[in-house]
């Protein structure tokens, strides 16, 4: 299935409780982590295709970024100390600005069309937002210490 049809999902920005930590036992019920997946995967599919499928430099960089968010949600997930996570957090939130700024290389190299670009856009601007909402919860945590 091309990313095009696997990306007609809808926007899970507004879903506030689904990122508690509280109330998820593993980063995979993360909504942000699930979100950055669908990232990768899009950014994957991106690569498989001529001719970015020979841009090893932009595809490196790209697919580097793309699974940098969802792996340091994972970490941060899994650190003890509120100061190691929010790091992790905010390292997957800047790699959101980076696969979205490279997004826009992708669009003007022909890599990809106007619409595959906007479903990339819109990506990651929704795990932008949903891991802004985590690292706001989190660092309520430390409010409350």
């Amino acid at each position: 299935m091309g990313y095009l049809e696997m990306e007609d999902h809808e926007s899970h920005a507004g879903e506030g409780l689904a990122i508690l930590e509280d109330r998820v036992s593993s980063f995979e019920g993360l909504v942000a982590w699930q979100t950055a997946r669908d990232l990768v995967r899009i950014t994957y599919a991106v690569f498989r295709k001529s001719p970015a499928a020979h841009d090893f430099g932009l595809r490196d960089q790209a697919q580097r970024a793309a699974v940098s968010v969802m792996t340091n949600l994972a970490e941060g997930f899994e650190r003890m100390h509120v100061g190691e996570k929010l790091q992790y957090y905010n390292v997957a939130r800047a790699s959101c600005g980076e696969v979205r700024s490279l997004s826009y290389v992708m669009l003007d190299m022909g890599y990809m069309s106007p619409e595959e670009h906007e479903i990339m856009r819109s990506r990651t601007i929704d795990t932008g937002r949903l891991i802004s909402g985590l690292i706001r919860v989190t660092r309520g945590r430390t409010d409350h210490l």
